[in-house]
């Protein structure tokens, strides 16, 4: 079974650091891309990073120099370093991926993880 699972949520104050991680299990080949989203309370969610097989990032602005994405390949993880966390930043935080398998390529999400921040 493909699955994606996100670890490295919890409660931070302002100005700390956290970072997620996104496995994916299951007979992966590799990872096409990975997303990463998060979704504030009350809001929809939002698009924040992503990172490509040849390795390219893209960042929203709401983001770009704080967060940095970065993979393990050897692991089938993706990362999301999160500094100068902000209260604002506060939401679950969902990935998606697009992944190789020997038969199929799987589009899917995590179950998110709660990133709290506050003082």
């Amino acid at each position: 079974q493909v699955q994606l699972v996100e670890s490295g949520g919890g409660l931070v104050q302002p100005g700390g650091s956290l970072r997620l991680s996104c496995a994916a299990s299951g007979n992966i080949l590799s990872i096409n891309a990975m997303d990463w989203y998060r979704q504030p309370p009350g809001k929809q969610r939002e698009f924040i990073a992503r990172i490509t097989a040849g390795g390219s990032t893209r960042y929203s602005d709401s983001v770009k120099g704080r967060f940095t994405i970065s993979t393990d390949n050897a692991k089938n993880t993706v990362y999301l370093q999160m500094d100068s966390l902000k209260p604002e930043d506060t939401a679950v935080y969902y990935c998606y991926g697009d992944l190789r398998t020997p038969r199929v390529t799987y589009k899917l999400w995590g179950q998110g993880t709660q990133v709290t921040v506050s003082s």
